[in-house]
Protein backbone atom coordinates (compact mmCIF):
# COMPACT_ATOMS: atom_id res chain seq x y z
CA UNK A 1 0.00 0.00 0.00
CA UNK A 2 1.04 3.87 -0.79
CA UNK A 3 2.01 5.43 2.77
CA UNK A 4 -0.50 7.89 3.25
CA UNK A 5 0.94 11.07 6.34
CA UNK A 6 -1.32 11.04 9.57
CA UNK A 7 -3.21 13.86 9.06
CA UNK A 8 -2.42 15.07 12.45
CA UNK A 9 1.57 14.97 12.50
CA UNK A 10 1.55 18.51 13.23
CA UNK A 11 -0.09 18.71 16.37
CA UNK A 12 2.36 18.03 19.10
CA UNK A 13 5.99 18.67 17.53
CA UNK A 14 7.46 21.64 18.51
CA UNK A 15 9.50 23.56 15.93
CA UNK A 16 12.69 25.88 16.49
CA UNK A 17 14.08 28.35 14.93
CA UNK A 18 17.60 27.80 13.05
CA UNK A 19 19.62 30.53 15.02
CA UNK A 20 19.01 33.43 12.83
CA UNK A 21 17.54 31.81 9.55
CA UNK A 22 13.96 31.57 8.46
CA UNK A 23 14.17 27.85 8.48
CA UNK A 24 12.95 25.84 11.64
CA UNK A 25 13.71 21.93 12.58
CA UNK A 26 11.37 19.79 14.67
CA UNK A 27 12.83 19.84 18.41
CA UNK A 28 13.55 16.15 17.69
CA UNK A 29 14.91 14.97 14.14
CA UNK A 30 15.90 11.67 13.06
CA UNK A 31 19.16 10.17 12.72
CA UNK A 32 19.64 7.18 10.16
CA UNK A 33 23.47 6.51 11.22
CA UNK A 34 22.88 3.09 12.63
CA UNK A 35 19.88 0.52 11.56
CA UNK A 36 19.24 2.05 7.96
CA UNK A 37 22.12 -0.13 6.29
CA UNK A 38 22.55 -2.73 3.96
CA UNK A 39 22.87 -4.94 7.26
CA UNK A 40 20.00 -4.07 8.52
CA UNK A 41 15.97 -5.01 8.17
CA UNK A 42 14.52 -2.86 5.55
CA UNK A 43 10.86 -3.41 6.59
CA UNK A 44 11.60 -1.91 10.36
CA UNK A 45 13.94 1.02 8.89
CA UNK A 46 10.84 1.79 6.76
CA UNK A 47 8.50 1.62 9.89
CA UNK A 48 10.79 4.10 12.09
CA UNK A 49 11.10 6.82 9.16
CA UNK A 50 7.01 7.03 8.48
CA UNK A 51 6.23 6.89 12.61
CA UNK A 52 8.66 9.48 12.71
CA UNK A 53 7.16 11.57 9.72
CA UNK A 54 3.69 10.76 11.05
CA UNK A 55 4.98 12.55 14.78
CA UNK A 56 6.13 15.41 13.11
CA UNK A 57 9.40 15.12 12.81
CA UNK A 58 10.21 16.23 9.21
CA UNK A 59 13.80 16.28 9.78
CA UNK A 60 16.22 13.15 8.34
CA UNK A 61 19.71 13.33 8.95
CA UNK A 62 22.00 10.98 6.90
CA UNK A 63 26.15 11.09 6.00
CA UNK A 64 27.74 9.61 3.06
CA UNK A 65 29.55 7.05 5.59
CA UNK A 66 25.73 5.68 6.81
CA UNK A 67 25.34 1.98 6.85
CA UNK A 68 26.73 -0.20 6.72
CA UNK A 69 28.18 -0.62 4.38
CA UNK A 70 29.36 2.98 3.71
CA UNK A 71 25.96 4.60 1.47
CA UNK A 72 23.41 2.00 2.40
CA UNK A 73 21.28 4.09 4.40
CA UNK A 74 21.12 6.52 1.26
CA UNK A 75 20.13 4.14 -0.58
CA UNK A 76 17.71 2.97 1.55
CA UNK A 77 16.86 6.11 2.78
CA UNK A 78 15.77 6.64 -1.27
CA UNK A 79 14.01 3.85 -1.67
CA UNK A 80 12.06 4.35 1.44
CA UNK A 81 10.93 7.94 -0.51
CA UNK A 82 10.36 6.16 -3.46
CA UNK A 83 7.79 3.85 -1.41
CA UNK A 84 5.68 7.15 -1.02
CA UNK A 85 7.33 9.51 1.68
CA UNK A 86 8.98 10.93 -1.28
CA UNK A 87 5.50 12.61 -2.06
CA UNK A 88 5.83 14.99 1.37
CA UNK A 89 9.11 15.94 -0.16
CA UNK A 90 8.35 19.78 0.82
CA UNK A 91 7.60 18.61 3.69
CA UNK A 92 11.03 17.29 4.69
CA UNK A 93 14.39 18.36 5.61
CA UNK A 94 16.77 16.17 4.27
CA UNK A 95 20.73 16.62 5.53
CA UNK A 96 24.10 14.56 4.29
CA UNK A 97 27.48 14.95 4.98
CA UNK A 98 30.83 14.31 3.90
CA UNK A 99 34.28 14.15 5.58
CA UNK A 100 35.12 10.32 7.53
CA UNK A 101 36.57 7.76 4.69
CA UNK A 102 34.38 6.91 2.17
CA UNK A 103 36.44 5.68 -0.81
CA UNK A 104 39.99 4.20 -1.81
CA UNK A 105 42.78 6.36 -2.65
CA UNK A 106 43.79 9.87 -1.68
CA UNK A 107 40.67 11.90 -2.30
CA UNK A 108 37.68 9.74 -0.22
CA UNK A 109 37.90 11.88 3.00
CA UNK A 110 38.71 14.75 5.01
CA UNK A 111 37.60 18.39 3.70
CA UNK A 112 38.99 19.08 -0.08
CA UNK A 113 36.69 20.46 -2.70
CA UNK A 114 37.48 17.07 -4.65
CA UNK A 115 36.31 15.38 -2.00
CA UNK A 116 33.01 17.43 -0.89
CA UNK A 117 31.62 18.07 -4.75
CA UNK A 118 31.85 14.31 -5.72
CA UNK A 119 30.59 12.51 -2.67
CA UNK A 120 27.00 15.44 -2.27
CA UNK A 121 27.10 13.92 -5.98
CA UNK A 122 26.88 10.79 -4.87
CA UNK A 123 24.64 11.55 -2.06
CA UNK A 124 21.73 12.90 -4.09
CA UNK A 125 22.05 9.36 -6.84
CA UNK A 126 21.46 7.67 -3.69
CA UNK A 127 18.91 9.08 -2.29
CA UNK A 128 17.62 9.56 -5.96
CA UNK A 129 17.31 13.74 -5.00
CA UNK A 130 18.06 17.10 -7.19
CA UNK A 131 19.17 18.69 -3.73
CA UNK A 132 19.42 17.93 0.20
CA UNK A 133 18.29 20.95 2.24
CA UNK A 134 21.70 20.65 4.80
CA UNK A 135 24.96 19.42 3.05
CA UNK A 136 27.82 19.58 6.17
CA UNK A 137 31.40 19.37 6.38
CA UNK A 138 31.20 16.01 8.72
CA UNK A 139 34.94 17.53 10.09
CA UNK A 140 37.33 19.32 10.32
CA UNK A 141 40.22 18.69 8.28
CA UNK A 142 43.88 20.09 9.42
CA UNK A 143 45.69 19.81 6.57
CA UNK A 144 43.13 21.31 4.27
CA UNK A 145 42.87 24.91 4.36
CA UNK A 146 39.55 26.15 5.60
CA UNK A 147 38.69 28.57 2.92
CA UNK A 148 39.10 25.62 0.41
CA UNK A 149 36.42 23.56 2.64
CA UNK A 150 33.96 26.44 2.94
CA UNK A 151 34.39 27.37 -0.89
CA UNK A 152 33.21 24.00 -1.53
CA UNK A 153 30.51 23.88 0.56
CA UNK A 154 29.28 27.95 -1.23
CA UNK A 155 30.08 25.65 -4.50
CA UNK A 156 27.60 23.16 -3.60
CA UNK A 157 24.67 25.73 -2.75
CA UNK A 158 25.34 27.82 -5.91
CA UNK A 159 24.68 24.67 -7.78
CA UNK A 160 21.57 23.94 -6.49
CA UNK A 161 22.69 20.54 -4.86
CA UNK A 162 21.80 21.98 -1.54
CA UNK A 163 19.64 25.11 0.28
CA UNK A 164 21.92 25.65 3.74
CA UNK A 165 25.42 24.36 4.99
CA UNK A 166 26.54 23.49 7.99
CA UNK A 167 29.76 22.09 9.96
CA UNK A 168 29.83 19.67 12.68
CA UNK A 169 31.83 18.48 15.42
CA UNK A 170 34.50 21.66 14.86
CA UNK A 171 35.66 23.67 17.86
CA UNK A 172 34.80 26.99 18.80
CA UNK A 173 37.49 28.47 17.04
CA UNK A 174 37.39 26.90 13.87
CA UNK A 175 33.53 27.15 13.71
CA UNK A 176 34.02 31.34 14.45
CA UNK A 177 36.66 30.97 11.40
CA UNK A 178 34.29 28.79 9.33
CA UNK A 179 30.95 30.99 9.67
CA UNK A 180 33.34 34.16 8.91
CA UNK A 181 34.64 32.98 5.46
CA UNK A 182 31.11 31.79 4.34
CA UNK A 183 29.26 35.34 5.58
CA UNK A 184 31.69 36.22 3.61
CA UNK A 185 31.33 34.03 0.32
CA UNK A 186 27.54 35.17 0.84
CA UNK A 187 26.34 31.82 2.04
CA UNK A 188 25.81 31.59 5.46
CA UNK A 189 26.59 29.07 7.62
CA UNK A 190 23.10 27.66 8.79
CA UNK A 191 23.87 25.36 11.66
CA UNK A 192 26.51 23.27 14.03
CA UNK A 193 26.37 19.77 14.63
CA UNK A 194 28.05 18.65 17.56
CA UNK A 195 27.89 15.36 19.92
CA UNK A 196 25.99 16.89 23.44
CA UNK A 197 25.17 14.74 26.21
CA UNK A 198 24.99 15.19 30.11
CA UNK A 199 27.70 12.65 29.87
CA UNK A 200 29.35 14.60 27.04
CA UNK A 201 29.46 18.47 27.50
CA UNK A 202 32.63 19.55 25.79
CA UNK A 203 30.40 21.93 23.81
CA UNK A 204 29.47 24.30 26.82
CA UNK A 205 33.46 25.18 26.74
CA UNK A 206 32.99 27.83 24.40
CA UNK A 207 31.22 26.24 21.39
CA UNK A 208 27.60 26.97 22.35
CA UNK A 209 28.48 30.57 22.80
CA UNK A 210 30.16 30.91 19.24
CA UNK A 211 27.10 29.16 17.93
CA UNK A 212 25.20 31.87 19.07
CA UNK A 213 27.22 35.25 18.47
CA UNK A 214 27.52 33.33 14.78
CA UNK A 215 23.35 33.32 14.47
CA UNK A 216 23.82 29.38 13.75
CA UNK A 217 21.56 26.70 14.67
CA UNK A 218 22.86 23.81 17.01
CA UNK A 219 21.84 20.34 16.80
CA UNK A 220 23.31 17.40 18.84
CA UNK A 221 24.00 13.69 18.24
CA UNK A 222 24.21 10.82 20.69
CA UNK A 223 22.66 12.66 23.52
CA UNK A 224 21.35 9.36 24.66
CA UNK A 225 25.60 8.33 24.80
CA UNK A 226 24.60 6.02 22.52
CA UNK A 227 22.20 4.32 24.78
CA UNK A 228 23.62 4.41 28.04
CA UNK A 229 21.18 7.63 28.72
CA UNK A 230 17.87 5.02 28.81
CA UNK A 231 16.91 1.91 30.72
CA UNK A 232 18.64 -0.36 28.20
CA UNK A 233 21.87 -0.97 30.24
CA UNK A 234 20.27 -1.11 34.20
CA UNK A 235 20.52 -4.92 34.59
CA UNK A 236 23.52 -5.81 31.99
CA UNK A 237 24.26 -5.68 28.76
CA UNK A 238 21.95 -6.85 26.30
CA UNK A 239 22.45 -9.28 23.85
CA UNK A 240 21.40 -7.03 21.04
CA UNK A 241 22.57 -3.90 22.22
CA UNK A 242 25.50 -1.71 20.86
CA UNK A 243 27.92 -2.34 23.68
CA UNK A 244 27.57 -6.05 22.84
CA UNK A 245 28.17 -5.84 19.43
CA UNK A 246 32.16 -6.20 18.82
CA UNK A 247 31.80 -3.01 15.82
CA UNK A 248 28.92 -0.51 18.26
CA UNK A 249 29.89 2.69 18.47
CA UNK A 250 29.55 2.18 22.49
CA UNK A 251 32.35 0.30 24.02
CA UNK A 252 31.17 -2.54 26.52
CA UNK A 253 33.91 -1.27 29.17
CA UNK A 254 32.45 2.39 29.54
CA UNK A 255 29.68 0.25 31.65
CA UNK A 256 30.93 -0.22 34.84
CA UNK A 257 29.53 0.40 38.64
CA UNK A 258 30.45 3.50 38.51
CA UNK A 259 28.72 4.37 35.94
CA UNK A 260 25.63 1.69 36.20
CA UNK A 261 25.58 3.62 39.69
CA UNK A 262 24.84 7.00 37.99
CA UNK A 263 22.41 5.92 35.44
CA UNK A 264 20.27 4.20 38.19
CA UNK A 265 20.19 7.57 40.33
CA UNK A 266 19.39 9.19 36.88
CA UNK A 267 16.57 6.88 36.02
CA UNK A 268 15.31 7.75 39.31
CA UNK A 269 15.31 11.32 38.80
CA UNK A 270 13.53 10.51 35.54
CA UNK A 271 11.03 8.82 37.26
CA UNK A 272 10.10 11.50 39.78
CA UNK A 273 9.71 13.82 36.88
CA UNK A 274 7.10 10.88 34.95
CA UNK A 275 9.31 10.54 32.09
CA UNK A 276 12.12 7.67 30.80
CA UNK A 277 15.53 8.75 31.36
CA UNK A 278 15.74 9.07 27.67
CA UNK A 279 13.26 11.44 27.61
CA UNK A 280 14.84 13.34 30.27
CA UNK A 281 18.09 13.12 28.68
CA UNK A 282 16.61 14.73 25.42
CA UNK A 283 14.94 17.34 27.48
CA UNK A 284 18.10 18.45 29.19
CA UNK A 285 20.07 19.26 25.89
CA UNK A 286 17.04 21.12 24.84
CA UNK A 287 17.16 23.02 27.44
CA UNK A 288 19.80 24.99 26.03
CA UNK A 289 18.52 28.08 24.14
CA UNK A 290 20.88 27.88 21.56
CA UNK A 291 19.88 23.95 20.86
CA UNK A 292 17.31 23.91 17.94
CA UNK A 293 17.17 19.58 17.54
CA UNK A 294 18.68 16.65 19.13
CA UNK A 295 19.17 13.84 16.82
CA UNK A 296 17.57 10.60 18.01
CA UNK A 297 18.93 7.32 17.12
CA UNK A 298 16.30 4.25 16.94
CA UNK A 299 15.92 0.79 16.67
CA UNK A 300 12.75 0.48 16.84
CA UNK A 301 9.13 2.46 16.78
CA UNK A 302 8.69 2.68 19.79
CA UNK A 303 12.12 4.26 20.70
CA UNK A 304 10.70 7.72 18.18
CA UNK A 305 7.96 7.36 19.62
CA UNK A 306 9.36 7.98 23.56
CA UNK A 307 11.52 10.75 21.91
CA UNK A 308 8.74 12.45 20.45
CA UNK A 309 6.86 12.26 23.79
CA UNK A 310 9.78 14.17 25.79
CA UNK A 311 8.83 17.32 24.42
CA UNK A 312 5.36 16.67 27.25
CA UNK A 313 7.97 17.73 29.57
CA UNK A 314 11.02 19.98 28.52
CA UNK A 315 11.56 22.27 32.00
CA UNK A 316 13.79 21.72 35.01
CA UNK A 317 13.83 23.37 38.34
CA UNK A 318 17.32 24.74 39.42
CA UNK A 319 17.36 21.83 42.06
CA UNK A 320 16.74 19.52 39.66
CA UNK A 321 19.87 20.79 37.17
CA UNK A 322 21.65 20.72 40.01
CA UNK A 323 20.79 17.06 41.24
CA UNK A 324 22.08 16.05 37.80
CA UNK A 325 25.25 17.83 37.99
CA UNK A 326 26.10 16.34 41.32
CA UNK A 327 25.03 12.79 40.07
CA UNK A 328 27.37 13.35 37.09
CA UNK A 329 30.24 14.49 39.71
Amino acid sequence: MMYLADEKRYAQMIYNRCGKSGLKLPAVSLGLWHNWGGVDTYENAKAMTYRAFDLGITHFDLANNYGPPAGSAESNFGKILGEGLGAYRDEMIISSKAGYDMWPGPYGEWGSRKYLIASCDQSLKRMGLDYVDIFYSHRFDPDTPLEETMGALDSIVRAGKALYVGISSYDAENTKKAAAILKDLGTPCLIHQPCYSMMDRWVEDGLLDAVEEEGMGCISFSSLAQGLLTAKYLNGIPEDSRAAKSTGALDASRIDEVTLKKIKALNEMAEARGQKLSQMAIAWVLRQPAMTSVILGASKVSHIEDAAASLANLKFTEQELQKIDQILA
